[in-house]
């Protein structure tokens, strides 16, 4: 009878180890998680950064071509497509053809003239469609 007793405990984990368990890997997701989010985070903010140099050079292609940038009328779709009476456009401007929007769903802002010192100015207002904020919600500027 004890050796039965002993091979029951032999073929499986006790509640405490599962609890052990389950604690380290409680710890881990705690530890590992705020990394991976603020990473995502940071992520958004490079890809919203190259698109608004995509942006930028496609500007000074329309430039080239009409002489002048597009008006805050026109916008961001004169890039695509052409405005009417441009008569020198030699569009579309951006390799996909149309407008994306911002990594977190959000269109695109342009102004012309700049309010900041420059002929244009294109920004995201970042994961929180609004001006200002910090980490993932700042805005992503073409003018820093």
């Amino acid at each position: 009878m004890k050796r039965q007793n002993n091979l029951s405990r032999v073929g499986g984990f006790t509640l405490i180890e599962l609890l052990v368990v389950l604690v380290i890997l409680g710890l881990l997701a705690g530890l590992v998680g705020p990394q991976v989010i603020g990473y995502l985070g940071r992520a958004n903010t490079s890809a919203a950064k190259l698109q608004i140099e995509d942006f930028s050079s496609a500007l000074d292609g329309f430039r080239l071509s009409m002489g002048r940038y597009p008006t805050s009328a026109e916008g961001l779709q004169a890039l695509v497509v052409q405005p009417s009476g441009a008569t020198r456009w030699a569009g579309p401007y951006l390799r996909k053809n149309n407008i994306p929007k911002d990594p977190w769903g959000n269109d695109y802002q342009y102004r012309a003239p700049g309010q900041h010192g420059g002929a244009f100015d294109v920004y995201s207002l970042g994961a929180d469609n609004a001006e200002g904020g910090d980490g993932e919600n700042q805005d992503v500027v073409s003018w820093e």
